[in-house]
């Protein structure tokens, strides 16, 4: 049977934090198989790692969070840094780890690290399910290099993220503290994992296709015209309001979309700068999104209020219990922090619409810039502005 637990700290200093979260996300687990660990940015990461060290030796992975945690207790934060780490214990359960820092060859890269981590969790089988984390940026081709190795085997997980978009973002595995990179946890159990990955935005009729894409990530063009301007016009937001990070913002409830071939999934595409390109003569102003797109596909101008984004956490969590036939015993809850920057100060009611919904059962939210997952029939996939969470049942 699956067990877990979660520890926490707003400790000033790093050691002694380490120490105090795992101290509590240990405390009568002696068969815990791994350690789910997120944090600030502000912490001195390497000794937060020594301090759970010296308490256990249980593999880790996770990453730095956007301004703070959510816990059953409440919200985890504070200026001085903060760390939570959730474990999972079960005789049964084998759990496979490893990371790679980036290169030129981001699919490559992807199939070591998978063949690393079946190697570590000594098996030469695919796994159950997955979790990947990321540093923003070359996700998707991390992911097809490990499907490469395994196959579309379910996963979940969510990029790293800082407080301000200035790429102070890390991974972490094990001892290891990565800053551009990809780290994978491959699961070997017979337990039920479930996730529930939506964006839960209203599509809009407010429909195009995509005539040009630069670098995979840059807009250039919407039916032809340019795309900062095709989607001013469809929001009814001026191009001046829009410029540079500013869309970033905007777009946070009047995002853009891709559908999945079988319509099951809109995943998200959230568009996180203006780019200016344009002259005296000519104006070729794109927008550079959170993930790949590609021409010849339609793309969906979506939207949802702040009431809207803030009730969905707690909607998305119940249809991930509805999915388990067995009773929870954990859940992993990865929101976008990007959503978060819409919500604002409203953060305290997504806790309460977290915390009524697992009764007891032991959560973590972590907030990331780029979310992973699938539903249904779909693919697994990256996208951003969604919600990604996942439940662990106890058998």
């Amino acid at each position: 049977m699956l067990k877990s637990k979660v520890g926490y700290s707003v400790n000033s200093d790093s050691f002694s934090a380490g120490i105090e979260t795992a101290t509590k996300a240990t405390k009568d687990l002696s068969y815990a198989k791994i350690g789910f660990l997120y944090t600030s940015e502000k912490n001195d990461i390497k000794s937060l790692v020594k301090g759970i060290r010296s308490i256990t030796n249980i593999p880790i992975i996770g990453c730095t969070s956007s301004g703070g945690l959510i816990v059953e207790e409440g919200i985890i934060n504070s200026n001085s840094g903060y760390s939570g780490m959730m474990t999972l214990a079960d005789k049964n359960m084998i759990v496979g780890l490893a990371c790679h820092e980036s290169g030129k060859n981001p699919r490559a890269i992807g199939r070591k690290v998978a063949i690393e981590a079946v190697e570590n969790a000594k098996t030469t089988r695919a796994p159950a399910y997955f979790y990947m984390v990321a540093t923003p940026k070359e996700e998707e081709e991390y992911l097809m290099g490990i499907q490469d190795v395994i196959g579309r085997v379910p996963m979940f997980g969510g990029s790293a993220a800082d407080d301000e978009v200035k790429g102070n973002w890390k991974v972490i595995c094990n001892d290891k503290i990565i800053t551009d990179g990809v780290a994978v946890a491959f699961f070997y159990t017979d337990n039920e994992i479930v996730t529930t990955y939506t964006g839960d935005y209203r599509e809009t009729e407010n429909i195009g296709l995509i005539t040009e894409v630069k670098d995979s990530r840059v807009l250039v063009s919407i039916d032809g015209i340019s795309a900062l301007r095709k989607y001013s016009t469809w929001t009814k937001i001026s191009p001046s309001n829009l410029r540079g990070d500013k869309l970033l913002y905007a777009s946070t409830t009047k995002p853009l979309g891709v559908k999945d071939p079988l319509g099951n999934l809109t995943v998200i595409r959230h568009p996180m700068f203006a780019n200016d390109m344009g002259t005296k003569t000519t104006t070729d102003d794109t927008i550079t999104l959170g993930n790949k797109i590609v021409p010849g596909t339609a793309i969906i101008q979506l939207e949802a209020t702040v009431d809207e984004l803030i009730f969905s956490t707690g909607k998305t969590l119940r249809e991930t219990r509805k999915q388990l036939y067995t009773d929870p015993a954990a859940y992993i809850l990865i929101h976008c922090g990007g959503r978060k920057l819409a919500i604002k100060d409203r953060l305290e009611e997504v806790y309460e619409q977290l915390v009524n919904e697992p009764k007891g059962v032991p959560f973590i939210t972590v907030f990331t810039f780029g979310e992973y997952g699938y539903d249904e029939h779909s693919a697994n996939i990256c996208g951003g502005l969604m919600l990604s969470f996942t439940a662990f049942g106890e058998n």
